[in-house]
C-alpha cells in the first residue's frame, strides 16, 4: 500500500468572517437583551447560576459562548469554548448549514428537526435558550426576515419592539 497525503477541507473565509461577526454581535446582544427584556430576563432566571451554553460549528468554525454568573447576571464570554466549562453544547454540523440557519433560509426549529443541529445538554435549558435566541433575532431584523427566522413571530408592540430594538443596537455596537 502506498503512503497518502491527509488533506484537510479549504476553509471557507468569507462565510467563516459571516458567522463570526454575527455570532459576535449576536452573543453581546443576547447580554443587553436580558436586561432589558422582561421575558429574555425570565428564560435566563429558568436557567441556573454558573451554566454556560455554547454555540458552535463544527469543524473549524466560530462559536458564541454565553453564561450565567454566580449571581445571576448574563454575561457574553467570547467566540472560544477552549478552557470554558459547557453545560449546553448546540452544535451545528458544518458551515453550510449554518449558513442556512444564519442567513434565515430556515428557523432553528427546523434545522434541529432536519439533524443540522444538535445537543449535548439537557432539553428544557436548550428549548430556554432557543427561545431567548428567537426574541434576540425579533429585536435584530426586520419583520420579513425575522418571520423566516423564527417558528412564530411574537405579537409585540411597536413600541416595545423599537425601543428594544435601539437599547439593543446601541449597547451591543458600544459595549456597555
Amino acid at each position: 500500500m502506498g503512503e497518502y497525503k491527509t488533506y484537510r477541507p479549504k476553509r471557507k473565509i468569507l462565510k467563516w468572517l459571516y458567522l463570526y461577526v454575527f455570532m459576535w454581535f449576536t452573543g453581546r446582544a443576547i447580554k443587553i437583551a436580558a436586561k432589558v427584556d422582561d421575558e429574555v430576563k425570565k428564560e435566563f432566571d429558568s436557567i441556573p447560576n454558573n451554566f454556560n451554553v455554547a454555540l458552535e460549528v463544527l469543524p473549524y468554525g466560530p462559536a458564541l459562548v454565553v453564561g450565567k454568573t454566580e449571581d445571576g447576571k448574563v454575561q457574553y464570554l467570547g467566540s472560544s469554548t477552549k478552557d470554558k466549562k459547557i453545560d449546553l453544547r448546540m452544535i451545528v454540523h458544518n458551515i453550510e448549514n449554518a449558513m442556512q440557519l444564519f442567513t434565515f433560509q430556515e428557523s432553528t426549529a427546523i434545522s434541529f428537526m432536519r439533524n443540522r443541529l444538535y445537543l449535548d445538554g439537557e432539553i428544557p435549558y436548550a428549548a430556554a435558550f432557543v427561545r431567548v435566541f428567537d426574541a434576540v433575532e425579533v429585536y435584530l431584523l426586520p419583520k420579513i426576515i425575522a418571520k423566516l427566522a423564527v417558528k412564530r413571530y411574537p405579537a409585540w408592540s411597536l413600541i416595545r419592539k423599537l425601543s428594544g430594538r435601539v437599547k439593543i443596537y446601541l449597547r451591543a455596537g458600544i459595549g456597555v
